[in-house]
């Protein structure tokens, strides 16, 4: 797999693992920071559905740190494909529920752009 490929897929990993923490620990605190479109009263209602959301995070993060440490060159790049493909889908849906152009950007993007090196 290219360096610059294992590169972008750890960024989008650590991003990931951002979202992890964000969704499971600080939900009902610097959340509402970041999700500023979302009513204030909302946040601690919803605290088990953000954990459980950032739960599905981690393990993308999981998976993308997976096939970087993966010393076979094929299964390497058939595991980033497939966890890439699915932080795609991800960005997709969060776009289509949302209609938040930004979501589709900050997930999709990047690993539709790691696909594209992974074929480099």
């Amino acid at each position: 797999m290219p360096l610059i490929s294992k590169i972008i897929i750890v960024i989008i990993a650590i991003l990931h693992l951002y979202f992890l923490w964000l969704e499971m620990f600080a939900w009902t605190t610097k959340a509402k920071k970041v999700f500023r479109s979302l009513p204030e009263d909302l946040f601690e209602k919803t605290k088990v559905l953000a954990a459980n959301q950032g739960l599905y995070n981690g393990f993308l993060a999981a998976g993308l740190i997976w096939s970087i440490i993966i010393r076979d060159n094929n299964w390497s790049k058939n595991v980033a494909l497939f966890f890439l493909s699915c932080v795609i889908i991800a960005g997709i849906y969060g776009y289509y529920s949302t209609k938040s152009k930004k979501i589709f950007y900050v997930q999709s993007i990047p690993a539709i752009i790691a696909i594209i090196l992974l074929f480099i």
